[in-house]
């Protein structure tokens, strides 16, 4: 399994429970939010265990609820906590996964799917390289972090990951390219099933798959994970509310049986999505252990952390610095058990510096 990352611990933290970095963590996390704690996050004070704005904050616009005037507003509800959410710094920065072969996978992503090698970093002392790589720089694009455990040739991909999207001009002209270099096409080009966009499937050395989509020039090609979800509503709901992404788009393909859901911070066009898809009937997934999570970025984990409780999600590192260096995070699972981590903005920033 994924290791803790020094340097960028977030990425693998919540996917590295088996690690001894991760055992140390486990041991210095912070005790659940108090109710002390709760006033602290959104500015007011606990009565019959719902947060009351103050007034100092209600006039600044930072806690919702407040009257005007200044007098103390009414108890934060999750349509405020929602509001908060919306209003916070959010994209998504990476996406977390396990190769068994890393040199032989940043070949095939930089020769066929165009992308760059960022940065690696080896980690001898816990068996484990990490390798970044995408279509721009980390602070303003979505990228991949690949994982390799030394000495771990495969993993299960299980049934609940679907793929990651990437637009690219000319989908034939790409796929050409992929035969050419050994790569493996499971879907030739064509309209997509139920719509008229090109696209084709391609599968990577580990056999994640691709979906390559024809676009126009886009600022961010990395555009999508697709992972399938037992309760289309439930989730979209949850990502509404708990982590303030925007319902682009929804299309339901009876003919094939399907539901799909765009999820993001933007449109698009110009930013990576979440893509959910419910499959008739189909409740759970085997999610395997090669897909690990998708770190996003936020103003204020504290904060976060109590939104996604407030809306049920299972907390699963508390908020906080990592051990041994100052970045924040926390980390969570959706209803369908997905992970994702949220990384201090700020501390992001200063992490790529070093």
């Amino acid at each position: 399994m994924a290791r803790l990352l020094l340097p960028l611990p977030f990425a693998a933290a919540a996917a590295a429970s088996a690690s001894s970095l991760h055992l140390a963590a486990s041991r210095l996390r912070l005790p659940a939010v108090s109710v002390a704690r709760r006033e602290g996050l959104f500015g007011g004070r606990v009565v019959g265990g719902a947060v009351r704005a103050p007034a100092r904050l209600a006039r600044r616009g930072l806690c919702a609820g407040a009257e005007p005037g200044g007098s103390a507003g009414t108890a934060v509800s999750q349509d405020e906590a929602m509001e908060w959410v919306k209003k916070d710094r959010r994209r998504l920065l990476h996406v977390v996964y396990r190769v068994g072969d890393l040199d032989k996978t940043i070949k095939f992503y930089t020769e066929c799917l165009g992308m760059k090698l960022l940065r690696k970093r080896d980690i001898p002392e816990d068996r484990y390289t990490n390798a970044f790589l995408g279509y721009g720089p980390e602070d303003s694009h979505f990228v991949v972090e690949l994982t390799y455990n030394y000495g771990v040739e495969s993993y299960d991909i299980g049934t609940g990951f679907g793929h990651f999207g990437i637009a690219v001009e000319d989908v034939a002209k790409t796929v050409d390219l992929v035969k050419a270099k050994g790569g493996t096409v499971t879907r030739e080009p064509g309209p997509v099933k139920g719509g008229k966009s090109v696209i084709a499937f391609i599968e990577d050395p580990d056999g994640y798959k691709f979906e390559l989509i024809e676009r126009g020039p886009t600022p961010e090609p990395l555009c999508q994970v697709m992972l399938r979800v037992g309760d289309l509503d439930r989730a979209i709901n949850f990502y509404e509310k708990a982590f303030g992404m925007e319902l682009l788009r929804k299309r339901d393909n009876p003919e094939y049986k399907y539901t799909i859901a765009m999820m993001g911070y933007g449109p698009e066009d110009k930013n990576a999505v979440l893509e959910l898809t419910y499959n008739y009937g189909v409740k759970e997934y085997d999610k395997g252990n090669a897909y690990a999570q998708i770190a996003i970025s936020t103003d204020d984990v504290y904060k976060t952390a109590e939104v996604i409780r407030l809306n049920g999600g299972k907390i699963t590192r508390e908020p906080g610095p990592l051990p041994g260096i100052n970045t924040k995070i926390t980390a969570c699972t959706d209803p369908d058990g997905w992970k994702s981590v949220f990384v201090d903005n700020i501390d992001f920033l200063k992490e790529l510096e070093e």
